[in-house]
């Protein structure tokens, strides 16, 4: 790749190719402004713990749950996270949000610590990786779900009061599922990254179980959503399980530096589809862009450093990689039907039902490759044009910026953010009296009546939630029962961590 002595005047030069820019609206936001929309950020995560929560737990208006959680199936399954407004644990988009959590700490954990929040951040992970170290029970078993889609969706109770199934699904070697266990693997491969200094034994025992899981998922090859029926109407798997094995393999030689990770990166190739698939979207689905970034790194930082013939793979992935960003700057070959959609705002616009996802998994993507190419001197060559590190980051920027109420509404989409923002997020928790406030049994339909249908604001903010956020017209309708735009996701926020923290240390360093 061509490299460049100024990349800042380089990209200067270039931006009249990136004419997405010119559309996005221009803010002026303090750097405090994104170290609180962090902390918020940080703080969503305990409003969606499941289990006995610590003395030190801030959400006031959340209490224990889900108690007796594997208790039919002879195994402590209490903790984890609840994933949306339900209070059903999914293993595949806990996993998910365990990793972009971790990600955001090995790459900006300096930036966060800075903003006061590396506590909080990696509590945030522990609470899940405690969990995924209690659901490994042995080597090739992965307790991954517990509780019921269906039955969950039937009530509406607060987790404090949960009447519906709490049955808990396993996989093993005779039901096997490698997407859940290879994201696991990743999200404990990266955990232990962020642990390394904090905490070293327990980077240990998290490398350990990585190592585990990933040989399980690799050696017993199967859909996850073939053996848990239950999740499938839920969160079934669209891109299969090639993307998480090697997303867990690229996690764990980062980890643990072991070349043989590497060597299954670059071996399985285009048989797991890693250099071969081109995907204008990231997601707890679809990690293929997450892939083909992290492999781009590796070629950026040391690709005289691998045989000749290992870095044409390489190259394949970071063009795979390229296109991702590329389709982002809307800077593909126009009939080549690639490029992300935007609102006439200028949001990302991959899907109606939770977009956000897709923007938070963006932003967080074009913050990181906008370092990787600093770092190198390098430049990102799309079929329209070169982009440079600047034009990455200042993409980066407008969608965060939107997100925290730059936009047509003047809404902040970041629950309990600005002055505006959402107040009927579809939340069976917020929406509903604090147990802490009124411990009188909410029934499985009673919730329905007297919370869900009710026509005023939630009592409780689920602040640092990122809701689904607004259609392709830039519209959005905060109604409890627009569940489209209004129910938020843990893996909508954990991508939001890391570029919030870069955002306000770099204003900082400005300033």
């Amino acid at each position: 790749m061509e490299k460049v002595g100024d990349t800042r005047s380089m990209s200067r030069r270039l931006v009249a190719l990136v004419p997405l820019l010119l559309l996005l609206p221009t803010t002026s936001r303090a750097a405090s402004d994104y170290r609180e929309a962090l902390a918020k950020s940080l703080l969503y995560f305990e409003a969606q713990r499941s289990g006995r929560l610590p003395y030190d737990h801030r959400v006031s208006w959340r209490g224990d749950s889900g108690l007796t959680d594997g208790l039919e199936q002879g195994v402590d399954l209490v903790g984890g996270y609840y994933d949306a407004g339900d209070n059903v644990k999914f293993g595949l988009p806990m996993a998910f949000t365990v990793t972009m959590l971790s990600w955001s700490v090995v790459e900006y954990g300096g930036d966060i610590a800075a903003a006061g929040e590396l506590k909080h951040a990696l509590a945030a992970i522990k609470w899940g990786t405690d969990y995924f170290i209690k659901a490994h029970t042995h080597p090739n078993v992965l307790w991954a779900q517990v509780g019921d889609g269906d039955t969950d969706h039937s009530c509406w109770q607060r987790p404090e009061d949960m009447t519906t199934s709490r049955q808990a699904y396993k996989i093993d070697e005779e039901h096997p599922g490698s997407e859940v266990a290879g994201e696991t693997a990743a999200a404990m491969a990266a955990a232990s990254i962020a642990f390394k200094e904090a905490n070293p034994h327990y980077s240990h025992v998290l490398l350990h179980h990585a190592q585990q899981l990933f040989e399980f998922g690799d050696k017993h090859r199967g859909r996850y959503d073939d053996s848990i029926a239950a999740a499938r109407r839920y969160y079934p798997s669209g891109s299969g399980y090639g993307d998480e094995l090697l997303w867990a393999a690229l996690w764990l030689h980062r980890a643990s530096g072991r070349e043989e990770y590497l060597d299954y990166v670059l071996d399985n190739a285009y048989s797991l589809n890693g250099a071969a698939w081109a995907i204008s979207e990231f997601s707890w689905d679809i990690k293929y862009a997450g892939v083909q970034i992290l492999a781009s790194k590796l070629l950026m930082e040391r690709g005289r450093d691998v045989r000749e013939e290992k870095v044409s793979i390489l190259e394949q992935y970071r063009a795979k990689a390229e296109h991702y960003l590329c389709s982002c700057l809307s800077m593909n070959d126009d009939d080549s039907g690639s490029n992300v959609a935007r609102t006439p705002a200028g949001l990302l616009f991959v899907r109606r039902w939770n977009n956000m996802q897709y923007v938070a998994g963006a932003a967080f993507l074009l913050a990181v490759y906008s370092d990787y190419l600093a770092d190198s001197g390098q430049l990102l060559h799309c079929p329209r044009g070169s982009s440079g590190s600047q034009d990455l980051l200042s993409l980066a920027k407008s969608q965060v910026d939107y997100v925290l109420g730059s936009n047509p509404r003047g809404i902040s989409y970041l629950v309990g953010h600005g002055g505006r923002h959402p107040r009927r997020v579809h939340h069976r928790a917020a929406s509903s009296v604090s147990y802490k406030v009124d411990r009188s049994f909410v029934g499985c339909t009673q919730g329905f009546d007297e919370w869900y249908g009710r026509g005023g604001d939630n009592p409780n903010d689920v602040v640092g939630a990122v809701v689904g956020g607004p259609d392709d017209k830039d519209e959005f309708s905060d109604v409890r029962g627009n569940y489209v735009q209004t129910e938020a996701c843990t893996y909508n926020t954990a991508p939001m961590v890391g570029v919030l923290a870069k955002l306000a240390t770099g204003l900082e360093e400005q300033q």
